[in-house]
């Protein structure tokens, strides 16, 4: 019984950035229905699973068995284990789960749903290249937010199964970062097919601020407070995109 109550304050502290997020959504009215929020949850837990199976292709294909979390290890190991083994596989995994999902919004009756309306009073979708304003832009960045959060959530939710504390560390570090990654990556995502290579940049930009979060967390000498700053820094620009819609 006492394993119940542990793995529910652990899912509950590995939730608290998803229910934070959800409430500001509200607070804010950002046409963002329930269930679509739901299912950006879930294609972020697919993204982690996407991962995933990314690493472990790459790893079969190139040989390469893991390590390089150190820079005892060499320079060249460690960046490549950093921005490529991690960063890289997560950013793609997250983007092929956003890509997916955004086509299945697409195939939908109706669209993508949206409650708000423009300035004709009409509701409903939007197409990639049209739509209300920047509301396309902002409802990409809020969908990648949540996915970012549903793969931060498994994860120190995982983690944390080791150490309580884990989980309570990551869903303040660890999560913003994830959210922010994903953010970028669902603007990216939403508007792939009107501006490929802009979507490839945010997934470049998303892989970047991953591997330099990854590269301050692991390295000794560096101030815990700088990765920290980079995640809060990345989240608060991403949430300013969903704002000003």
């Amino acid at each position: 019984m006492a394993g119940l109550w542990i793995l529910g304050l652990l899912l509950a502290i590995a939730a608290l950035p998803v229910l934070l997020v959800y409430l500001w959504f509200r607070v804010h009215r950002f046409p963002m229905p329930s269930w679509w929020f739901l299912l950006s949850l879930l294609a972020g837990a697919f993204s982690l699973l996407t991962a995933a199976l990314l690493q472990w292709l790459f790893s079969r294909i190139s040989g390469y068995a893991g390590g390089g979390f150190s820079p005892r290890d060499g320079m060249g190991t460690f960046f490549f284990t950093v921005f490529i083994r991690i960063a890289l596989t997560e950013e793609t995994g997250r983007a092929l789960a956003l890509r997916i999902l955004f086509r299945i919004g697409r195939s939908s009756k109706g669209g993508i749903p949206l409650s708000r309306s423009d300035s004709t009073g009409r509701t409903g979708a939007f197409e990639e290249t049209g739509g209300f304003g920047t509301l396309p832009q902002a409802f990409g960045a809020a969908t990648g937010l949540v996915a970012g959060l549903g793969f931060a959530l498994i994860e120190s939710a995982s983690y944390g199964a080791a150490d309580i504390m884990i989980a309570l560390l990551r869903a303040f570090t660890a999560a913003p970062l994830h959210g922010a990654c994903g953010a970028r990556i669902g603007m990216g995502m939403l508007g792939f097919n009107a501006g490929p290579y802009r979507a490839l940049w945010r997934l470049l930009s998303a892989v970047i601020i991953h591997g330099m979060y990854n590269l301050m967390v692991i390295s000794p000498g560096i101030p815990p407070i700088l990765p920290i700053l980079i995640a809060f820094s990345a989240l608060f620009t991403a949430m300013h995109v969903i704002h000003r819609h």
